[in-house]
């Protein structure tokens, strides 16, 4: 498979390292300086800037190369995304994380929101720690986590972070050096404490994620999310 990577900072050079342990081909680099020839790519794996992705993700499918993106902080224009891919019948993936483990995480969170939902004495409180090079706060995995909790807990209707309002889920982001990701949800009560959580040890389940998502789309059309990448949920 022939990758083109769009954004080439770390987690483009880790997914570079593994992309070639994988048996594949990196065909372009694209910085702040290189021209974005996709006509050697068999597909484009997206982790650039909030400011660059949408330009990035419509290219490629303008030009008719599936496309999987991880950049996060742009969706805004998500919905412009899927309906330019509709209209050009092009293959698309974006997930705010693409570690396996995240994906069963997230899965894992909507089930628990959905049998606390009833219990009223227990409220959520959403943390995520990163690294303090993440541009976007709080993550994007964290609010994708937030949403899964809002569609499926009857009290919570929006999130804000560090918010103490009334059917509000606050979330609590901390950037602290040389931390790839946490996510911890607890549910708190006057008696006890629930919590799960997810700890990434390194970028290499962000960046293998995202090449599995790549073999997985190539010679696919349409708009995909990372549940049916891995047949989960």
């Amino acid at each position: 498979m022939k990758i083109a990577l769009l954004g080439y900072g770390k987690m483009g050079k880790t997914i570079e390292a593994l992309a070639i342990t994988r048996g594949h081909t990196i065909v372009l680099k694209l910085d702040d300086t290189t021209e974005m020839d996709l006509q050697n790519a068999d597909v484009a794996i997206d982790f650039s800037i909030p400011e660059a992705a949408f330009k990035n993700i419509s290219h490629c499918i303008n030009n008719h190369i599936p496309v999987v993106s991880g950049t996060t902080g742009w969706l805004d224009k998500y919905n412009d995304a899927v309906d330019l891919c509709h209209a050009k019948n092009g293959a698309f993936i974006y997930a705010s994380n693409f570690s396996l483990g995240v994906n069963i995480f997230f899965e894992l969170n909507k089930t628990l929101a959905k049998m606390m939902s009833n219990l009223k004495e227990y409220n959520v409180h959403l943390e995520e720690i990163h690294h303090t090079q993440k541009l976007d706060s709080p993550s994007g995995t964290a609010i994708t986590l937030a949403e899964g909790i809002i569609g499926n807990h009857q009290k919570y209707t929006q999130w804000k972070l560090d918010s103490n309002a009334t059917n509000t889920l606050p979330i609590t982001a901390k950037r602290i050096d040389n931390v790839p990701g946490t996510h911890s949800i607890e549910y708190v009560s006057a008696v006890d404490t629930l919590e799960i959580k997810h700890t990434a040890h390194s970028r290499e389940g962000f960046a293998l994620g995202a090449i599995v998502a790549a073999e997985w789309l190539v010679n696919k059309s349409g708009v995909f999310t990372m549940k049916d990448v891995l047949n989960i949920g």
